[in-house]
């Protein structure tokens, strides 16, 4: 059977899941040891907009229990996002390097799961996005790989047997994804085991109004409440795939007040699936820092 760790894409916003005297503070510390009292795994999603040093990535190995997990979303210049000075701005060799070396305390944990490249949606199907590919593979030779596609001129039948030819022989996980079905920039929900190691599902919520409105907030992108109905169709896709990989992590990136953590527990009474968290104790942290 494989494993099957359910959570959300950050441990920040969540408001109203926290303890009120962690709720309206901006506490990170403290809200990643109450976020680990009740799920097992979290997408890092900070890592996107800045890098931050390995001694803060050891601070969250300190602020978690041993069998915890951690997904790391790629540095932004490391998937054709640029900055936002710089839109589209290759990543720099100190960049690569310091996302590398934040990495290390996480693996050295024993907990790291997956390191996670969203490409950009202007990152269409082509021979040099595919060498781009084997180039992440290059930077973490030994590691567990994700990625997610946004162009969804990577799902056009040959590009797609392409690409998953070269993510199995590469080892890399193809990420799944639900998405509002709208425009270009948004991938359909495949799930195609390219990796015998790991099956990601990333539920990104399905509001059509927001999904490309520009001058918001990720909450409002993501502001979703998900249904049993709606989640139930993937059960039966994963259930289709139990057992053929070692772990299956399925991730809410809905973040609008409390729904992250409301649709993945929804999700976990869909799949029938006791979320390891649940009955971890939380008394604050007493961890140094």
């Amino acid at each position: 059977m494989s494993q099957v760790l359910i959570g959300t894409c950050n441990w920040l916003d969540h408001k109203g899941f926290y303890p009120p005297e962690l709720d309206k503070s901006s506490r990170a510390k403290e809200k990643l040891t109450y976020y680990a009292s009740q799920f097992s795994i979290v997408e890092v999603d900070s890592t996107f907009y800045g890098i931050p040093r390995p001694d803060v990535a050891m601070g969250w190995v300190q602020r978690t229990p041993d069998d915890f997990v951690f997904n790391v979303k790629a540095y932004r210049t490391l998937t054709g996002h640029g900055t936002r000075e710089e839109p589209k701005r290759p990543a720099t060799p100190d960049e690569e390097r310091d996302f590398v070396e934040l990495i290390k305390p996480i693996r050295e944990a024993g907990k790291l799961g997956a390191i996670h490249y969203q490409f950009a949606p202007w990152v269409t199907h082509s021979v040099k996005a595919r060498e781009a590919l084997l180039e992440v593979r290059e930077r973490h030779p030994d590691d567990r790989v994700a990625v997610e596609f946004r162009h969804r001129s990577w799902y056009e039948p040959e590009a797609f047997a392409q690409t998953t030819e070269l993510l199995t022989e590469a080892g890399i996980t193809l990420v799944a994804v639900d998405a509002p079905q709208l425009g270009s920039a948004t991938a359909p929900p495949v799930l195609a085991i390219t990796s015998p190691k790991l099956v990601i599902v990333r539920f990104h919520g399905r509001n059509y109004k927001t999904w490309y409105q520009k001058g918001g907030t990720s909450a409002d992108r993501f502001d979703y409440n998900y249904s049993a109905d709606e989640l139930s169709p993937w059960m039966r896709r994963l259930r289709d795939v139990e057992g053929k990989v070692e772990e299956m992590h399925l991730l809410m990136n809905t973040n609008a007040g409390s729904q992250g953590p409301d649709n993945a527990r929804l999700l976990a009474s869909v799949m029938g699936v006791k979320l390891p968290g649940v009955g971890r104790s939380y008394q604050g942290s007493a961890l140094p820092g």
